[in-house]
Parts: structure tokens; sequence; C-alpha cells
């Protein structure tokens, strides 16, 4: 699925199931939290945390992406909410970047 496909499907979900879009200030909210859970289960998988239960391990990559996939949606609904073009921010983002960024990551020590 395109980004742009992506923005529309999320669109259209919003508008048959949904009902409406939450407010913008609303979905920010839920996105942070969203942030926050898949900061959570990065900490359990990835780092120094445990897991309270050993069940909650046993599926912790499928919700991780679960939980990452939470936080696409929202983020694709603020885009579509305030007119954003996801994949035409992407593509001027990853120029900008390419820019800037063109010697920087090569000359860094820390990543050799």
């Amino acid at each position: 699925m395109t980004i742009e496909a992506a923005q529309k499907e999320v669109d259209n979900w919003i508008q048959t199931i949904g009902i409406r879009y939450y407010n913008e200030l609303t979905n920010m909210a839920i996105l942070t939290e969203e942030v926050g859970e898949v900061a959570r289960l990065m900490a359990r998988i990835y780092g120094e945390q445990s897991f309270k239960r050993k069940e909650d391990e046993v599926n912790a990559k499928e919700n991780l992406g679960d939980e990452m996939a939470d936080v696409l949606f929202v983020l694709i609904c603020l885009a579509n909410q305030t007119g954003i073009d996801l994949t035409a921010a992407l593509e001027k983002n990853l120029i900008k970047k390419s820019i800037r960024d063109k010697e920087r990551h090569a000359n860094n020590e820390k990543l050799k």
C-alpha cells in the first residue's frame, strides 16, 4: 500500500466506520499515547526492562507491529485533517536530509 493509498483508506474508514475525525488536539494526545505504547514494548523487547507476565513476552513482536500501526494510523489521521500530503512531505524530507547529512554520517566516528 502506498502512503497515498493509506491516507485514502484511513479517510474512508473514518467516514464510514469511525463516523468522524476526533479533533486535532485529541488526535495529538492519542498519537502521544500510542508512541508511549511503542516505547513500552521497545524497552521490554530491546531494552533492560522485563515483562511483568511471561505471556506478554510471547506475542511481544506481534504486539509491537500492532502498536506501530496504531501510531501510523493516528499520524495519517492528523495528516488528513490538516491537509498534509504525506508522500510529498516525506519526499521533501528525504531530500532535505540527503543534502544536510550528506557527509555528516559518513564522518561520524561513532557510526564506524
